[in-house]
């Protein structure tokens, strides 16, 4: 599935500070996280353009008002100061925002082998919270955050979670991916 829709996470006008070439020849850049499949992508916006982050942006096929072309994937370790900061608070509102998305997640999750839940990759949650999650389910599905943590006691908080494993995902040492698209 292609990414549509990206959020810029940076935007440097004259490109990489440790470009060498004439800054006649740099490319300006944005650095951004994909809305549904959550990678991180080099994007080259057109040139008219001056990108703010937390700017959505169109990155699918056919016509791009703001961007040239995408570049391709990156890590973690790639982003800039800017881009790590601002990468929490985007994932939190993409998590905010896609809220009914992630509950499903909760209400439809299976196991990955007999031994190990795929519900237990998420951090803070183990067998117990897990046998939790699934006998609640069972009588009635998840309908929202609020009501995941009223149902399952001491339960850490389940959109916190969510987005912890995001960003777990997003520095790419995770055997299995949940969220992010590998």
């Amino acid at each position: 599935m292609k990414e549509e829709h990206a959020v810029v996470l940076d935007f440097l006008p004259h490109g990489y500070p440790f470009d060498k070439r004439p800054i006649h020849k740099k490319t300006p850049i944005a650095q951004a996280i994909g809305k549904t499949s959550l990678v991180l992508l080099e994007l080259v916006p057109k040139k008219e353009f001056f990108l703010q982050p937390h700017e959505e942006v169109y990155i699918g096929e056919g016509k791009r008002d703001k961007i040239h072309h995408i570049i391709g994937r990156i890590g973690v370790n790639r982003l800039t100061e800017t881009a790590k900061s601002e990468l929490n608070y985007i994932v939190e509102e993409i998590v905010v925002k896609n809220e009914p998305k992630f509950v499903e997640f909760f209400n439809k999750i299976g196991p990955i082998n007999t031994r190990v839940h795929q519900l237990e990759l998420l951090p803070g949650i183990g067998k117990k919270h897990m046998l939790s999650i699934l006998e609640e389910r069972e009588k009635k599905p998840f309908e929202s955050f609020k009501d995941i943590k009223e149902r399952v006691k001491l339960l850490p908080d389940p959109e916190k979670t969510i987005m912890k494993r995001i960003l777990l995902e997003l520095e790419g040492n995770e055997k299995h991916y949940l969220f992010v698209r590998g």
